[in-house]
């Protein structure tokens, strides 16, 4: 299955505990539910809640706010609930004033956590912005220590956001770090936006209090860490944002696009419509586009709103196409079969024969298992190397006890492979030491594996011999695959439309 997922985010709830918002939860629900029932074939749908749960986190709110969210799990709408805390759920918690602790309470990151969703390559990333925002400041007494301080917070927030997308947890990622799709959640918006202009705050117009002290640090991080989208509530105003900086690796301005490093930011209105504002709510949808033969990835973004005095959730952006805003992602998310299969495998207690036969079907029904005149060595050493992997995950999953034959087959597959990856390397002159390194890392990321090869093959050699030996070892793995129930004529011509 192509990787795909849906955010529903809704923000800025204000929940007091008084029962007075429950019919606006409830239409709010069912606005969700109606809106994600064509998206149910979609393995991930994640609601996210993008701060201010409650107005004040007293008992009798938080406890509101528990009693919300689990209505909203029992709908069976969405697979993942996920939700950050705004600066309304973070008022300083005491016994005189009957405060609780919101990260406690409701089980929110103090600081950031990355959430991964396996199937869709998603890495989803919370942040607590609440120490980073100028709405502390709203008395107006700004003395340069506090705004240092918090400019420094801000920054922080970028070390912070590098910490949860470090070592913990990437020896779950089925992929690369840098193939991942990031989502960044927080409440706080780190850009100006012009909807909403001349709302005002104790008498003063309030965008100066509600950004981010330093922004542009915190977004440039966002960038290089390769985030795709950033999502957040707090002004209680819908808002889209492109923002752009160079990208270092970028070799000439004249790519374009490719010149850029891109991220969205997409604000989320008050869901409940407080303060007298409109409600709203955001549907994202990532998934695949098909152009001119090849696979393309995108955001789409179907952004609904409720007038004040309106009883009806309907599309923002009603002038579009269907209502929706597709963004292209920016990158190439396509995952190489050997990715795609490490997942299935991953997912299943043990593998019958019919799912083993699949898997090598996919596995094995690219190029790099064909015959050619002039073979793509880097590529080829790239497939076996990946595929390698993935069978031996496969290996240790098949059910037992099965037909000796079809063990037998299993291994004689593994060594094949490695006799592969080996006599592949030996074209470039790579040596064990080197061959062991490069194999023994994974996942492992296309581009960075083939950077790491010599770009020409050895001096002297006569490429003829290796494309031959290459072809035999490629009809043996065909025998072995044919004892498992395929016959895909490996070493032979390739079939219409094989992938690489």
């Amino acid at each position: 299955m192509d990787r795909s997922f849906v955010i529903a985010q809704i923000s800025d709830l204000h929940l007091d505990g008084s029962g007075r918002l429950l019919p606006t939860i409830e239409a709010l629900s069912a606005a969700l539910r109606e809106r994600i029932a064509h998206l149910a074939d979609v393995p991930d749908r994640i609601l996210l809640i993008t701060g201010d749960l409650v107005d004040d986190p007293t008992p009798r709110a938080l406890d509101e706010a528990l009693a919300v969210i689990a209505s909203l799990r029992q709908t069976g709408v969405f697979t993942d609930i996920q939700a950050v805390a705004g600066n309304h759920d973070v008022k300083r918690p005491s016994q005189w004033t009957g405060r609780h602790d919101v990260y406690d309470y409701l089980h929110l990151p103090r600081t950031s956590k990355s959430v991964y969703y396996r199937q869709a390559g998603l890495d989803l990333v919370l942040l607590d912005s609440n120490r980073a925002s100028l709405t502390t400041l709203a008395s107006g007494n700004i003395d340069q220590g506090t705004y240092n301080a918090m400019v420094a917070d801000s920054a922080r927030l970028s070390v912070e956001l590098a910490g949860s997308m470090g070592s913990a947890g990437r020896a779950d990622h089925a992929e690369p770090t840098e193939n991942l799709v990031r989502v960044l959640a927080l409440h706080h918006h780190p850009l100006p936006q012009a909807t909403g202009e001349g709302k005002r705050f104790l008498g003063v117009p309030d965008e100066p209090l509600m950004y981010l002290a330093a922004p542009g640090t915190f977004l440039e991080a966002a960038t290089s860490l390769n985030v795709n989208l950033v999502l957040h509530g707090h002004r209680h105003v819908e808002g889209l944002t492109r923002y752009s900086i160079p990208d270092p690796r970028a070799i000439s301005s004249e790519s374009g696009e490719a010149f850029w490093r891109t991220i969205y930011v997409l604000s989320c209105p008050s869901s409940t419509g407080q303060a007298g504002d409109d409600a709203g709510f955001n549907i994202i949808h990532f998934g695949p586009t098909s152009r001119a033969a090849r696979t393309d990835y995108r955001f789409a973004i179907a952004r609904y709103s409720r007038p004040r005095n309106g009883d009806a959730f309907g599309l923002l952006d009603s002038n579009l196409p269907d209502g929706v805003i597709r963004l292209p992602a920016g990158r190439d998310f396509s995952r190489d079969p050997a990715v795609q299969s490490a997942i299935e495998i991953a997912s299943c207690a043990s593998l019958k024969r019919d799912q083993v036969a699949a898997i090598a079907r996919r596995l094995f029904m690219r190029r790099g298992f064909y015959d050619e005149a002039e073979p793509d060595w880097a590529s080829a050493i790239y497939t076996y190397v990946v595929s390698s992997h993935a069978w031996t995950d496969l290996e240790g999953k098949v059910a037992r006890p099965g037909p000796r034959s079809d063990i037998d087959a299993l291994s004689a597959v593994r060594t094949l492979l490695g006799r592969l990856i080996a006599q592949s390397a030996d074209v470039f002159g790579v040596d064990r030491a080197q061959l062991d390194e490069l194999a023994g890392r994974r996942p492992i990321n296309c581009d960075d594996f083939l950077r790491q090869l010599p770009r020409l093959s050895r001096e002297g050699l006569d490429a003829r011999q290796p494309a031959r030996q290459r072809r035999q070892l490629l009809r043996d793995l065909n025998e072995q695959v044919k004892a498992l129930g395929l016959d895909l004529d490996l070493g032979g011509e390739a079939p219409p439309q094989t992938p690489p």
